[in-house]
């Protein structure tokens, strides 16, 4: 495949060296300050895991030359949203907030067993990430929460503080940001004198970045669509 990284940081570095090692060609890793550059390249595939603020030159930047999108960028609104699903109509766009396979498992896991513990446990999540991580809670965390409850019958609780009173019906939701942690999310169900955990630990962004690969390798040849892990899971 030829394959456009955006963004220069980490992950792009260390997307740009995987997909080298696995004889893809990179014929760039670029932010917004090279759009420009880099409008008339042709490549088969973008893989983004940059910054929201690239969001749309990058999507111009597919439409314009038919490339797919792996996009994993997180912290984003609802207009970039949109701006993915316009993608979408014309061309192959992979879209996930977390390119784990474990994750993947992790999330079908709790679709499965909320229906049957929500009545009766009260659901927890808690997040931990390194401390140049910009967005909170973390996109997966998103990403599970909204496994565990897509009907939105809960409230979601983001912080508590002072005097909040007895739970109500919602689903706490917690962020740690310290050191190099790559990403850890465990959902707690707790009930009348039993609890269940369910956790993912990354220890490293090279799982986030095998994900990646084996996404754009999927998406180059399918049609125009909104792709997700459940695809690569089959």
């Amino acid at each position: 495949m030829k394959i456009l990284v955006i963004g220069k940081g980490k992950m792009g570095s260390l997307i740009k060296q995987t997909a080298l090692d696995k004889g893809h060609e990179v014929i760039g890793i670029v932010d917004i300050f090279d759009a420009d550059s880099i409008s008339n390249k042709q490549c088969d595939v973008v893989i983004d895991f940059s910054h929201r603020d690239n969001v749309e030159w990058v999507c111009d930047y597919c439409q314009k030359t038919k490339a797919c999108l792996v996009m994993g960028t997180t912290g984003l609104e609802q207009h970039h949203l949109d701006m993915i699903q316009a993608l979408a109509n014309t061309n192959p766009v992979f879209f996930s907030y977390n390119y784990s396979y474990g994750v993947a498992v992790v999330r079908k896991a709790l679709e499965y067993i909320t229906p049957m513990l929500k009545e009766d446990f009260d659901i927890e999540m808690v997040e931990a990430h390194h401390n140049q991580k910009a967005d909170a809670p973390s996109g997966t965390a998103k990403m599970l929460l909204d496994a565990i409850d897509p009907n939105n019958e809960f409230k979601h609780v983001f912080s508590r503080e002072g005097m909040t009173g007895k739970r109500e019906k919602e689903i706490g939701v917690f962020a740690l940001r310290g050191g190099t942690v790559a990403g850890q999310h465990t959902v707690y169900y707790f009930g009348n004198d039993e609890s269940i955990t369910i956790s993912h630990n990354a220890t490293s962004r090279q799982i986030f970045v095998n994900g990646a690969i084996k996404a754009a390798k999927f998406i180059v040849s399918q049609k125009a669509g909104l792709y997700s892990m459940d695809d690569l899971l089959g």
